[in-house]
């Protein structure tokens, strides 16, 4: 249910993102919608004293973005990051948009991302490792000369925001801790044009590429099952 809803406000924001609108802005209709209309909780808000309660993560930004009074510009690439609890379990998702025609570089990051994403979660069910979804991730991305951020990763979630495993979206097959049908996890790419290193700003959250380059990331949570997988956060046209 969390994961299906968290789905539904990215379906709902997609008209929002338009030239001039500011992320606090979007930040204020996820917000209402989250609460009012689906009577779930927008997870971000307060946690670890985030303060808001969706992430922008606009261009070069990597992730954690804090919406603020920035209007977005035409060609702006913008990650809308969404986690919503539910009946006490989380679901956390995020997508790219782009405000009007996007600069071929930033549609074909977004691609790629996506496409590294999909390549991690096929790898997914019951007795793989999670160095086989870093792999293929990893794999998928270099081969098409992007590069793989290191410093962040997916994660296990549920009752809990963030808990064991850690799902790195780079390593070598037949690595890592084996998966278990009912393990629930992300897997959320995130890809740099230039090199992986990154930054944090004195925000102590905003996570910046460090040679500026654009920056791109997509998310799912994935339930393992004993064939293979489920995905949980697919939107209505994914569905």
């Amino acid at each position: 249910m969390a994961g299906r809803l968290a789905a539904q406000v990215l379906d709902m924001i997609g008209e929002h993102i338009t030239l001039g609108v500011s992320t606090e802005q979007l930040n204020t209709i996820c917000h209402t919608f989250i609460v009012d209309e689906l009577g779930a909780i927008p997870a971000p808000l307060n946690y670890r004293g985030f303060p808001k309660s969706i992430c922008t993560s606009v261009n070069h930004v990597v992730c954690h973005g804090i919406p603020d009074q920035r209007r977005l510009k035409t060609g702006d690439a913008i990650n809308i990051d969404i986690t919503v609890i539910k009946d006490g379990f989380h679901g956390d998702t995020s997508r790219m948009f782009f405000v009007g025609k996007p600069s071929v570089m930033a549609a074909r990051l977004s691609l790629i991302c996506f496409q590294s994403m999909w390549c991690g979660i096929k790898k997914i069910k019951s007795g793989a490792r999670l160095g086989d979804i870093g792999h293929a991730v990893q794999t998928h991305a270099e081969k098409h000369r992007f590069s793989v951020v290191r410093d962040f990763c997916g994660h296990g979630i549920g009752r809990v925001f963030h808990e064991d495993p850690q799902v790195l979206h780079y390593g070598q097959p037949d690595t890592g801790l084996k998966l278990q049908s009912g393990m629930t996890l992300t897997v959320e790419p995130m890809l740099n044009v230039g090199r992986h290193h990154v930054r944090i700003l004195s925000d102590g959250w905003t996570v910046v590429t460090k040679d500026h380059s654009l920056s791109a990331q997509w998310e799912h949570t994935i339930l393992v099952t004993e064939s293979g997988y489920e995905v949980l956060t697919l939107g209505t046209k994914d569905r």
